[in-house]
């Protein structure tokens, strides 16, 4: 028998922010983004509902490694060192020994981690299994099709159960919750690259799957609608950077005209009681330092190109 369960975190204490999915076939038990170290006491419980303890679970599947997806995976191996890790090749490293991802979360917020995130500890190399893209996971009776879906992060991965046609597509397609109108892009530093992230949507399209999870925050069940929606509003924001960064005098300026027009856009496309959700949890600021970045990198680009002396 085959069983997803949707298990809410609650992070930093609000619903409907981090999804942790428990799949379950034949005995076999799998995790997909357990989420951060600080949710792993709600984890725990929505587990012993279930009769499941850490030391029961088969398998860790993370869509990319940031810690608000990841971030709890060293401490469950380290409870159940049988555990297998599936992450992709670019990210491996980083779970075995953290560091880097740690100064760089750091430098996102500063002296925050431990209270956001929790402890992330470094997952025993033995336990992670490498994928690229293209391998199909047999999970008991369950197949899940493995596909390399970057633009929000250059080490994600999207998970497509053939028994359901549910995509699990981690960041890929933005924030929104379950039943809302609106689609929020999610563009953190230091991987966004909108040229590939328009193929991660288009890979996913052809699929057809019948619907979305998103780990923030729910199904989707119109994903082409979603999709769209998600696109129409990448570029937007991505053109609203640009424009601002041209313009502002300074970059404290930029981030904060760029979060107030990221901001009024969300209050007009959803209730009241949504819009505040909706900002705290999709880090316009990070948002807005992913893209301005990413524009950055084009333009540094751009002027190599223009300096390279054409061949003769």
């Amino acid at each position: 028998m085959l069983s997803t369960t949707v298990i809410d975190t609650k992070w930093m204490g609000r619903p409907r922010s981090i999804g942790t999915v428990l799949l379950e076939s034949d005995g076999h038990r799998a995790l997909l983004d357990p989420g951060p170290a600080s949710t792993l006491p709600v984890l725990r419980q929505h587990l012993a509902a279930r009769g499941i303890g850490v030391t029961d679970l088969n398998a860790i599947l993370l869509t990319h490694i940031h810690l608000d997806h990841a971030g709890a995976t060293g401490a469950l191996v380290r409870e159940n060192p049988n555990l297998e890790v599936y992450v992709h090749k670019a990210g491996m490293l980083h779970m075995a020994d953290p560091a880097k991802l740690l100064a760089s979360a750091e430098r996102l917020w500063p002296g925050e981690l431990q209270h956001l995130f929790g402890e992330t500890l470094p997952v025993p190399f033995g336990n992670l299994r490498m994928l690229k893209g293209g391998e199909t996971l047999a999970l008991g009776s369950r197949n899940l099709e493995v596909v390399y879906t970057p633009g929000h992060a250059s080490h994600h991965v999207s998970y497509f159960d053939s028994s359901d046609g549910t995509a699990f597509v981690g960041d890929t397609t933005g924030f929104h919750i379950e039943g809302e109108p609106y689609v929020a892009p999610l563009t953190p530093p230091p991987d966004i690259d909108l040229e590939i992230w328009d193929a991660s949507l288009d890979a996913i399209s052809a699929r057809n799957p019948s619907r979305l999870f998103v780990t923030h925050f729910g199904y989707s069940n119109d994903p082409a609608a979603h999709i769209a929606e998600h696109r129409r509003n990448l570029q937007r924001w991505t053109d609203l950077a640009a424009d601002i960064q041209r313009n502002a005098p300074d970059q404290n300026i930029a981030l904060q005209e760029f979060v107030a027009a990221a901001s009024a856009e969300i209050a007009q496309r959803l209730p009241p009681a949504e819009v505040e959700h909706y900002i705290f949890n999709c880090g316009l600021d990070l948002s807005w330092l992913g893209l301005a970045r990413y524009h950055r990198k084009r333009a540094e680009a751009g002027a190599n190109r223009a300096n390279t002396p054409s061949p003769s």
